[in-house]
């Protein structure tokens, strides 16, 4: 792919990818966390599962900090939730955390929550290079649907390698996403599986 190139054709992710991410905010809030976790694409089968901590999620006004997995189906309308949730008594002196598993939930799920050709359904436009990651990266910046404000990502110059996201306005307040090891291995079938820890049935 040349670099200079103004007819660049946004590029669409693996039809599986797998990755830890890191997600946090740009600029950092004093109020905003840093968390990470993991996350499993499969557009072969219309599928995904992320784990990890909730960002944004706010300890002081929820009274906990919340792990979730959650596994989207989209071909069955079904999004499986199953949470736990960490308690501590003080946040600004030594405290335990306590851990709560909470009902698992079953929402409405329409579509994957990043698409596989999300560039080209939003007619993302190539900005320019950047180091990301300690790579060489390039920037798609686009409008996202329903009024949701501009967003970037970031791809491994010449590949379909997502590095980062970023979604809203930097100058303002972002919500950023690095993916530090993206790799198209294999994915199990059995990561897809839906495990309950507390179910109401």
């Amino acid at each position: 792919m040349e670099l200079n190139r103004l007819d660049k054709v946004p590029p669409r992710l693996p039809n599986k990818w797998s990755s830890s991410y890191i997600s946090y905010w740009q600029p950092m809030l004093p109020e905003d966390d840093i968390t990470s976790g993991y996350c499993w694409f499969d557009y072969t089968k219309n599928v995904c599962r992320i784990d990890g901590l909730f960002n944004p999620w706010s300890e002081a006004q929820k009274g906990h900090r919340l792990w979730m997995s959650e596994i989207m189906y989209p071909s069955s309308n079904e999004s499986f939730k199953a949470k736990v949730a960490y308690t501590r008594a003080h946040t600004n002196m030594p405290s335990e955390f306590i851990e709560s598993v909470l009902n698992d939930e079953v929402d409405a799920c329409h579509e994957l929550i990043l698409t596989q050709d999300v560039l080209i359904q939003c007619n993302a436009q190539f900005t320019g290079l950047h180091d990301v990651l300690g790579q060489s990266a390039e920037a798609w910046t686009f409008e996202r649907p329903h009024g949701k404000g501009p967003a970037t990502y970031y791809f491994a110059t010449g590949t379909n390698q997502l590095l980062r996201m970023i979604t809203g306005d930097p100058n303002v307040h972002a919500s950023v996403r690095d993916f530090p090891n993206f790799n198209t291995l294999d994915i199990p079938a059995s990561t897809f599986d839906v495990t309950k820890l507390k179910s109401l049935e």
